[in-house]
């Protein structure tokens, strides 16, 4: 018996992606059992950080690395690192940041929420926000130049996510304008585990990222990047840090998780996916009153998600809710246009309830 049925708990078929609400991910066996393997010992942490900071390091060519509680902990610890350095007395301060740099410029299009506004995340360290540019349409270079420049700036945040709206911000231009006030760049892309190379070639000082979106590990947040900068969000640990500290399981369960990412062959885990996406999509097409798209990932993740347009006269948001409430419980995205679905985690005997369950949903709409 799993914990679900244990427990009492709704069955769910989750094809939202790596959705927090949801339980974010499904770790491998290995990963389960190297957790497993771990609760009954003990550690000294120190060194068991120290190991994640070489497995980061190996894994994405960083300098350095290290793993909070969850990436919403990072944003947070990682600006209080901007701000203090490793100084006991200013991490001791926090989140008191007078007399020190304790503003954030911000491109007004990346306010995200992700159950929590990440202006919040920034103010947890004691920090103040500055917004670049406009939300509805752009943020230039101008326009971060300008935020740059007031006194007191502690970093440039920038996130890599769906979520952003306005024009893209090019991530590298942006880098460079904060380098060239001497002020450290921090890119959120929490679910971009993939694309962490890419994202540190843009130049940023540190990256932060899910460990338990796509990498699938516990929930962890990773830090990689400048050395002096992870070591200072390290000694936050003897600050702020401290209620969002990691656990040993999770730390071991990032190792394992960071082993089977580099065993994996990543062409043909991409090409899995496609064949299963393709595969969807194909036979979704055939239900009556949808029609099938494929969609590639707006951010670049080797990854595509199926949009399902639904007829006219059906309401899209009452076919997800009907998914939703049924059992199992089936959750999807929602946009304008139809149902977006992402398909990574799960399994063909899922797929076929979802398929199934569409098939008679929408008879029963069309009459």
């Amino acid at each position: 018996m799993g914990a679900r049925e244990k427990y009492g708990l709704t069955e769910v078929v989750n094809a939202r992606g790596t959705y927090t609400p949801l339980g974010v991910s499904r770790s491998s066996a290995g990963v389960a059992a190297a957790v497993a393997e771990a609760l009954p010992e003990f550690f000294v942490m120190d060194e068991l950080a120290d190991r994640a900071s070489l497995a980061l390091t190996a894994a994405t060519g960083a300098p350095a690395g290290a793993v909070t509680h969850c990436t919403a902990a990072s944003i947070t610890l990682a600006v209080a690192a901007a701000m203090t350095g490793a100084d006991p007395r200013r991490i001791e301060s926090l989140p008191d940041a007078t007399n020190m740099h304790n503003r954030v410029v911000l491109p007004a299009g990346h306010v995200v929420g992700y159950g929590q506004s990440i202006l919040q995340a920034v103010r947890l360290s004691g920090a103040s926000v500055i917004l670049a540019g406009s939300a509805e349409t752009r943020c230039t270079t101008e326009d971060l130049d300008d935020a740059l420049s007031v006194d007191d700036v502690s970093c440039l945040l920038l996130v890599s996510s769906r979520l952003v709206h306005g024009e893209p911000v090019d991530l590298t231009a942006a880098v460079k304008a904060a380098h060239r006030r001497g002020v450290p760049a921090i890119i959120d892309a929490a679910a971009q585990f993939p694309r962490t190379a890419d994202l540190l070639a843009t130049g940023a000082d540190l990256v932060l990222i899910s460990g338990q979106k796509y990498l699938a590990s516990p929930t962890a947040g990773l830090v990689v990047g400048s050395r002096r900068l992870v070591q200072a969000v390290r000694a936050q640990e003897n600050g702020i840090g401290r209620g969002m500290k990691t656990t040993k399981e999770a730390i071991v369960g990032v190792l394992a998780a960071l082993e089977e990412w580099q065993a994996m062959d990543r062409a043909k885990w991409e090409a899995d996916q496609a064949a299963k996406v393709t595969s969807f999509a194909r036979r979704a097409d055939l239900i009556a009153g949808l029609s099938a798209e494929v969609l590639a990932d707006p951010t670049d993740l080797p990854l595509s998600r199926v949009l399902l347009l639904v007829a006219d006269g059906i309401d899209s948001a009452k076919l997800a809710n009907e998914l939703r409430t049924g059992s199992p419980s089936i959750h999807v995205l929602t946009d304008e246009a139809g149902l977006l679905l992402e398909l990574v985690p799960l399994e063909d005997d899922e797929l076929q309830v979802v398929l199934e369950r569409l098939t008679e949903i929408l008879a029963r709409l069309l009459g």
